[in-house]
């Protein structure tokens, strides 16, 4: 029934194309097309083709350890 609250949602994936290809993603495989898509962005994150920015922090002091308030 439309409107049922118990009845599952449409589609569960996104119109976006597959991010290694642009082709259509597929449901099975979202977001990639086929599970060569997968494997492609899986190997480019495992040899570090990809990166997350991240700041480096300070290394604390040891007067920060320590909890001295100056």
């Amino acid at each position: 029934m439309a409107g049922d609250p118990a009845s599952p949602p449409g589609p569960t994936h996104s119109p976006r194309p597959c991010p290694i290809c642009r082709r259509p993603s597929s449901a099975r495989n979202h977001p990639f097309c086929t599970p060569r898509c997968a494997d492609v962005d899986l190997h480019r994150w495992l040899v570090g083709s990809y990166a997350v920015a991240a700041e480096e922090e300070d290394a604390p002091s040891e007067d920060d350890e320590a909890g001295s308030t100056g």
